[in-house]
C-alpha cells in the first residue's frame, strides 16, 4: 500500500489539520500487557536517526510503524511496546524531530520528521529548556514521548512568536487557549 504524506502544512486549515490528525490511527498501546520485557539494540539518535545494531533503518515506512509503538515511561525510559514485547529503546534527545511549523486559525501545528501532525495546546504542550543562549524546545507528541523542535522549526517559531509581539510579552505564544514559553 503506497504512502501519501499530509499535505503541507501551510495550504491547510485547522480544520484539515485536526482532521488528519484524527485519522491517523495508532495501535492501542496503553491497552497492551507484554508479558516479554527485552532490549530492542535500536537507537534513536539526536538527528531522528533511527539506528537498529548499529545500522541505519532506511525504510521510512519502518521508522514510523515503530514510532507508533512508543512510549516514555514515568522514569524517562524509551518502549517499543507490542501485544506480546516490551523493548527498551534509547533515545539520545527526544523520540522525534519537529521540522515544520504553521499559525493557523489560533493554533500552532508541527510536523514530525514522521510525517505526522501535532496541534500544540492543553494536550500537547510545549516545554523550554536548555539555557538562555542555546534553547531547545520540545513538544508533547504522545504517551510521554516527545518532539524537539530543529533549528528551521525554531526559527519558524520564532518568527510567528516576535509578529505576535513577543518581545513584550515575554516570548511566549498561545496555541488552543494554553500559553507557552519560548525561552527557559
Amino acid at each position: 500500500m503506497p504512502y501519501e504524506p499530509p499535505p503541507h502544512l501551510a495550504g491547510l486549515t485547522l480544520a484539515q489539520i485536526a482532521a488528519l490528525v484524527e485519522e491517523r490511527k495508532l495501535p492501542p498501546v496503553e491497552s497492551w500487557s507484554p508479558q516479554q520485557i527485552g532490549e530492542s539494540h535500536m537507537v534513536i539518535a539526536a538527528d531522528g536517526t533511527w539506528f537498529h545494531e548499529g545500522g541505519v533503518i532506511r525504510r521510512e515506512a519502518m521508522v514510523r510503524a515503530f514510532a507508533s509503538l512508543l512510549t516514555r515511561d514515568a522514569a524517562g525510559h524509551h518502549w517499543l511496546v507490542t501485544p506480546i514485547e516490551k523493548l527498551s529503546i534509547e533515545v539520545e534527545d527526544a523520540a522525534f524531530i519537529a521540522t515544520d511549523c504553521v499559525r493557523t486559525e489560533g493554533a500552532l501545528a508541527f510536523r514530525l520528521n514522521t510525517d505526522e501532525l501535532v496541534i500544540a495546546g492543553p494536550e500537547h504542550a510545549l516545554r523550554a529548556a536548555g539555557t538562555t543562549e542555546e534553547p531547545a524546545l520540545y513538544l508533547h507528541v504522545r504517551r510521554g514521548c516527545e518532539a524537539r523542535l530543529n533549528r528551521s522549526t525554531w526559527a519558524q517559531l520564532a518568527e510567528i512568536a516576535l509578529a505576535e509581539g513577543a518581545e513584550e510579552n515575554g516570548w511566549r505564544v498561545t496555541s488552543q487557549g494554553a500559553h507557552f514559553r519560548l525561552l527557559p
